[in-house]
This record gives structure tokens, sequence and C-alpha cells, in this order.
């Protein structure tokens, strides 16, 4: 019989990579176009996807540090990376509204 987990966690593991080379790839594109019109919308978007893609490599790192912790010290380091979620969509939302 074959063993799933170590598959599924290198799978897991490409999945978490891709998302944050999008992420850093949209921060790239936002901060080009930032670059070249320096608009407050285009800054709020390039702060917001920085934020967001920070967000990204946090949980990436707390879910791998996470699986050896206590409960209270895994719900502190999942409050901790909500934050630049929430900073992120902040400004997202900052760059659309105006």
């Amino acid at each position: 019989m074959v063993d799933v987990e170590p598959l599924a966690r290198i799978l897991l593991t490409l999945m978490r990579f891709t998302v944050f080379g999008l992420t850093l790839g949209i921060t790239l594109i936002s901060f080009q176009a930032y670059q070249q019109k320096r608009t407050e919308r285009l800054q709020y978007a390039f702060v917001g996807f920085a934020f967001i893609s920070m967000g990204v490599a946090i949980s990436s790192v707390i879910t791998q540090l996470g699986a050896d912790a206590d409960d209270l010290i895994l719900l502190f380091f999942q409050m901790v990376e909500t934050v630049p979620f929430i900073i992120g969509f902040s400004m997202l939302y900052l760059s659309l509204y105006r």
C-alpha cells in the first residue's frame, strides 16, 4: 500500500510556493505600475499587495511551526498571521474606494 501523507505534504508545499510566487508577482507588477504613474491609488494597491504577500509567507511558516506548538501558542500565531491580511486588504479597499 502507498503512503499518501508524504505525497500530500509535498503537493501542499508546492501549492503554497505557487501562491507565494503569485503574490510576489502581483506585488512586483503593482510596484512597477506605481513607479510609472505615482498615483495615490497605485501606492495603496502596492502596499496592500505587499502586506498580503507578507501574510501568505507568515501563514506558511506558522503552518510549519504549528505542527509542534501548543494550542495557545498556535492560536497566538494565527492571530498574528491575520494582521498583515487585515492591513493588506484595507489598503486594497482604499485603493479601489478613492
